[in-house]
C-alpha cells in the first residue's frame, strides 16, 4: 500500500484530475507559471525572514535605549 501524504491529499481536494494526472507521471502544461509561482514563494519566504530579522534588531535596539537611559538616570541621581 503506498503512503498517503498530506501534500496527496490537499493536491486531490484542490483538483482531484490534476491528482490522478500527476499519479499517471503526466507533466503539467503550464512549467513556467508553475516556476514563477515557486520563485514567488521563495522570495516572500525572503521578506518574511528579513522582516523577522529587521523587528528583532529594533527590539534588541529599544532594550539597550532603555538600559542607557536607566544607567544615565542612576548616574544623574548619583
Amino acid at each position: 500500500m503506498p503512503i498517503i501524504r498530506s501534500s496527496d491529499i490537499g493536491a486531490y481536494l484542490y483538483c482531484r484530475r490534476a491528482w490522478w494526472y500527476r499519479k499517471q507521471g503526466i507533466e503539467s502544461a503550464n512549467q513556467a507559471e508553475l516556476a514563477a509561482g515557486t520563485e514567488l514563494h521563495a522570495k516572500h519566504g525572503r521578506q518574511v525572514l528579513a522582516s523577522s530579522i529587521t523587528r528583532t534588531i529594533g527590539l534588541v535596539l529599544v532594550m539597550l535605549a532603555l538600559l542607557m537611559l536607566a544607567a544615565y538616570c542612576t548616574a544623574q541621581i548619583i
